[in-house]
């Protein structure tokens, strides 16, 4: 397990939120999140824990930053089996997936580019080297064995480093504990599903582990809108099948070391119905094309606490990313495959030292290797390739309460670019809640870079007169927010948050359309409101609302694929002991978007509204079933433009656990 769940200092944490004063446990009583209820009225006023906003865990009530925890309890009251399904419901975020399962799914986070997500897997950086523009596929990972997603909202770069100019994302993987439990989950459903997923976890003195399997198959999605399909011509579905598997270990050797070794493997593949750029405008093919995908994360370290209060990791993260891209799949002339394998080693130290309850420091170094290996036999292509590059950084972050209800983290961070040189950004994240009100005012100012990918640095196509840039420079951002939550009395908590970021130096096409440069500029401003209520012990809800705009600065038009409005909405309902009901409301407002070869560069989507119902019910100790609706309306839709989004699903199933 990764030392930013240590146990002993989650035990000190919910001690801590104990004993906050009365105006801080009304405010936690409305959960910042529409979490499952539970059972027991006093759990609810434990403060909800962050891990990615500081680096250590930390009451969510007493950071600056904007963040969104969905744990493993709410995951599995919506049912949500992918990724991209679980963060529709954040607030801030755009999700959007070329058709339904295993297609490829970017992340807008406030108005920012979709490579501005830095992207963690128990603090594996994800992020694939051999991309062209570095943003990563959402589309490839599964929940079964997640314990928690953080979504981190503005640039995060003083603390992680490049990527994080609009946020970051974490996802963390549950541990083993307690005596060996065995659980197994089928599913079917719409669209040719049928997913099976398998866990063992446990631990058994100093030794703990968890290695859990999950297989999810989508034979038959509809992805294909059929007015962009000739007359005649058949329309084919999308095929999806993933299998994942992933394991995790801990063993504490002595009272003051233990050692964690996490390990991800994920192998997929997508038939898709491409687009035909043989014709004019561009046309669906008649033939599917077919997208495999192998990935290994693996992260093994040790840690060490020589005093009470003084935490120390080494760690060494490995990642290869496998892809193979091949078609249309047409038997008569299917052209070669196109493949590309990034990898990244990371060799990393972090220290924190705990002053004083409440206070903390914490610093660390990191060293960074990755590299492409590209084939590309296509005439029209870029050829082979092989690519490398490193980067050196070292960070430091305070973490302070300077008096009774305020709270202060600061960090900065330096990175040297062995292709482009020095980086240095920084956060600052203040939080104060005031006497006799209960009101909590919060915010936060920092910097972010992206750095150039390897692709745009080295990778050329000389058949278009495009050429790499070697002497590109890191995109840049400065962002800041500001607001307040308010409790209103102890079941209500009301809160909204003002943000703005200005982006520079991003990486687009020169007026020639030779290589890339750093000639564009962008702004994007807006609000996040949101108001949760706990009705009951039994009855939970939250409504969110987002406004951004958006705007390139160069052209002065509004960026592609960002809605100006979007709201959802998430409850939970638990009747009786072991049934629960879940219900979430999606609504995203028109957006600007090209059509699907973007041969019309500007077009309108007219958004869309989205229902999903689900029920869990625990037959006995070791028998559930549950059953869900998507998609409750049949809503028809597009994001992006040209792919439709599924339609009315619904699944079922049952899940067995053993003791």
């Amino acid at each position: 397990m990764s030392s930013f769940s240590r146990t002993a200092c989650l035990r000190s944490l919910a001690l801590a939120s104990v004993a906050l004063p009365a105006p801080v446990l009304a405010q936690q009583a409305a959960a910042p999140f529409a979490n499952v209820p539970r059972a027991a009225p006093a759990a609810i006023t434990l403060s909800e824990l962050s891990v990615s906003a500081t680096g250590v865990p930390t009451p969510i009530d007493r950071i600056g930053s904007s963040v969104t925890v969905l744990t493993a309890a709410t995951l599995e009251a919506q049912q949500r089996r992918t990724v991209p399904d679980a963060l529709q419901q954040v607030p801030g975020l755009n999700v959007v997936q070329t058709g339904g399962p295993g297609g490829q799914t970017s992340v807008f986070i406030r108005g920012s580019n979709a490579n501005h997500v830095k992207v963690l897997i128990d603090g594996i950086d994800a992020t694939d080297p051999s991309n062209p523009n570095g943003a990563f596929d959402f589309g490839q990972l599964l929940t079964d064995d997640l314990s928690r997603i953080e979504v981190l909202r503005g640039p995060q770069s003083g603390l992680y480093g490049s990527d994080a100019i609009g946020g970051a994302i974490s996802f963390t993987t549950k541990r083993g504990e307690g005596p060996a439990r065995a659980s197994a989950r089928l599913e079917g459903g719409s669209f040719g599903t049928f997913n099976q997923s398998g866990r063992i976890s446990g631990s058994e003195g100093p030794f703990d582990y968890a290695v859990s399997i999950q297989h999810l198959r989508a034979a038959a999605t509809p992805v294909t809108p059929p007015s962009l399909v000739p007359f005649g011509r058949p329309i084919h579905p999308n095929f999806y099948d993933n299998e994942t598997v992933s394991a995790k270990f801990g063993y504490q050797l002595t009272d003051t070391v233990r050692v964690n070794s996490v390990t991800r493997f994920i192998n997929s593949r997508l038939l898709f119905t491409g687009t035909d750029y043989g014709t004019f405008p561009a046309l669906p093919a008649a033939f599917r094309s077919a997208a495999d995908v192998q990935q290994v994360f693996t992260r093994n370290e040790a840690e060490w606490t020589p005093t009470p209060g003084f935490h120390n990791l080494f760690a060494v993260n490995y990642s290869n990313l496998f892809n193979r891209q091949q078609g249309p799949l047409d038997p008569l002339t299917t052209p070669d495959a196109t493949t590309g394998l990034g990898e990244r080693t990371r060799y990393e130290y972090r220290g924190d030292y705990q002053l004083s309850p409440g206070n903390h420091v914490l610093f660390g170094a990191q060293r960074d290797d990755e590299s492409l290996l590209t084939r590309d036999p296509s005439p029209f292509g870029a050829g082979n390739l092989r690519a490398r590059n490193g980067n050196t950084a070292g960070y430091a972050e305070a973490q302070l309460t300077p008096f009774d209800g305020a709270s202060l983290v600061a960090n900065i961070r330096h990175d040297a670019n062995d292709a482009f040189g020095p980086a240095t950004t920084f956060r600052v994240a203040p939080s104060y809640v005031l006497p006799f009100t209960g009101t909590r005012i919060k915010g936060s100012v920092g910097t972010g870079f992206k750095a150039p990918t390897l692709s745009q640095l080295f990778q050329s196509f000389p058949a278009f007169n495009f050429f790499a840039n070697p002497n590109l420079r890191p995109e840049e951002s400065l962002g800041y927010d500001a607001g307040f939550e308010q409790p209103l009395g102890e079941r209500i908590l009301v809160g909204a948050t003002y943000y703005g970021n200005d982006f520079k130096n991003l990486i687009a096409a020169n007026a020639t359309f030779t290589t890339n440069e750093n000639v564009g500029r962008a702004e994007s401003y807006g609000a996040e409101a949101f108001v949760a209520v706990r009705f009951s012990d039994t009855l939970s809800g939250r409504i969110d609302y987002t406004n951004t705009v958006t705007k390139n600065e160069i052209t002065n038009q509004e960026l592609l694929r960002r809605p100006r409005h979007k709201g959802s909405a998430t409850a939970f309902w638990t009747p009786l002991p072991g049934l629960t009901f879940s219900g979430t409301v999606i609504v995203l407002g028109h957006f600007v978007d090209g059509n699907r070869d973007f041969s019309v560069a500007r077009l309108k989507n007219p958004g869309f509204t989205l229902v999903n119902l689900a029920v869990n019910y625990d037959v006995n100790e070791t028998v559930s079933v549950f059953g869900r609706v998507d998609n409750l309306f049949d809503r028809r839709y597009e994001n992006p433009t040209g792919f439709l989004g599924p339609g009315l699903a619904v699944y079922g199933g049952v899940r067995m656990t053993t003791f």
